[in-house]
């Protein structure tokens, strides 16, 4: 976590701190003093063991996570910040339902150690999610699948739907070139189907990568005896401690910067990429965004390579006819949403039938003229 103001809120050099990730980070934080100490403990044992204990905080599951800490435990503003963010929410600390942050808390602190010593979480080197569609195209290619690349949807046509009964016919799928394709299913994101923009537009954030000159070797201290070098680090900017502008007038979301290093493989040694997050839109989010990565940069002696600024939004699945499926975009959420592949294999049931997800049909041995 960075804090890049005091008390009079007064722009400064940032200062990271560790956020306590368990109980021997606590007895060694010596700036809580003891009577928080043992509040904070009394929370991360409830915690763990939250859903035994409904009749504590079920009344507050809608209510602000920081007003059950301070009620319930007694917590100071100054450790909820940390509460706050181990639970990675995108919103800010009014908007971060307790119902949201109890699980979350709990699944940080009962993954430590889970696959090797001083870390809870993995990033894939290799074998990502990416590899997941390329299992599936490359079944797909040796069932007899046909790839057309470089040819976007231009038009969708469904078949007749003014006749009394049963919709019948294949679909009739115009591409970019002047090709038309018939097809039972057609399967894809918004952008892939449609040139214009969803008019249902739920929620926004924007983000921002950002390839520096450093190897920030702050952020990848090895913690534990035998645990490897660290490939990735969380810095948070909680609500409030970037110097507001004179553009922003509202409450902000926090701001997340997820740091891999070299690694990850994901940059050339001597250099970190920077993804930054926050859920507050437009023209406020892109100038939290700069503010964040200069205040990182500032205190770890680094300066930027590249940069790209984005925004995303999210918005309901659509379904146009019975047979045009429209995934939802991904989630806005920083951690992994896992219903990601609950709604690939809805839509593979209902393309396939009875058919089991992700499974493919042995090939069998090839023969001498295929070899």
């Amino acid at each position: 976590m960075l804090d890049t103001t005091d008390e009079q809120s007064k722009p400064r050099r940032g200062s990271l701190r560790r956020v306590p990730n368990g109980r021997e980070d606590v007895f060694a934080d010596k700036s809580i003093d003891l009577r928080a100490k043992r509040s904070l403990m009394k929370f991360l044992k409830f915690v763990g063991a939250y859903e035994e204990q409904r009749d504590i905080w079920e009344e507050w599951a809608e209510k602000p996570f920081p007003d059950f800490l301070k009620v319930k435990f007694g917590l100071p503003s100054e450790l909820q910040v940390h509460l706050l963010a181990l639970t990675l929410s995108p919103w800010s600390p009014n908007k971060t339902l307790t119902s949201l942050a109890l699980p979350r808390i709990r699944r940080h602190l009962t993954s430590i150690g889970v696959f090797g010593p001083g870390f809870a979480a993995v990033i894939p080197k290799w074998g990502g999610g990416a590899e997941i569609a390329q299992v599936a195209c490359r079944a797909c290619a040796v069932g007899g699948g046909v790839y057309v690349l470089g040819r976007g949807v231009e038009r969708i046509r469904t078949p007749d739907s003014s006749s009394p009964g049963p919709i019948e016919g294949d679909l009739s799928v115009s591409l970019q070139g002047g090709e038309t394709v018939k097809a039972e299913w057609v399967v894809g994101s918004y952008n892939d189907l449609y040139e214009s923009q969803p008019s249902d537009i739920r929620d926004s954030a924007t983000r921002s990568i950002t390839i520096v000159s450093s190897l920030l070797h702050t952020l990848f201290p090895v913690d534990a005896e035998g645990a490897p070098t660290p490939g990735g680090a969380v810095v948070v900017f909680p609500t409030g401690s970037l110097k507001p502008t004179a553009t922003i007038k509202k409450e902000v979301a926090p701001v997340y910067i997820i740091a891999h290093s070299s690694e990850t493989g994901e940059c050339p040694d001597g250099q970190c990429v920077l993804y930054a997050s926050t859920s507050t839109p437009g023209e406020d989010g892109y100038v939290l965004l700069d503010s964040a990565v200069e205040a990182l940069l500032q205190s770890l002696d680094g300066h930027v390579l590249w940069r790209l600024r984005y925004s995303q939004c999210t918005y309901d699945g659509l379904e146009t006819s019975s047979r045009v499926v429209v995934f939802p975009p991904p989630s806005l959420d920083l951690a992994f949403d896992d219903d990601v592949l609950r709604r690939v294999e809805d839509v593979w049931k209902k393309v396939d039938g009875e058919g089991d997800f992700m499974e493919f049909q042995d090939r069998g041995a090839l023969g001498d003229e295929e070899d």
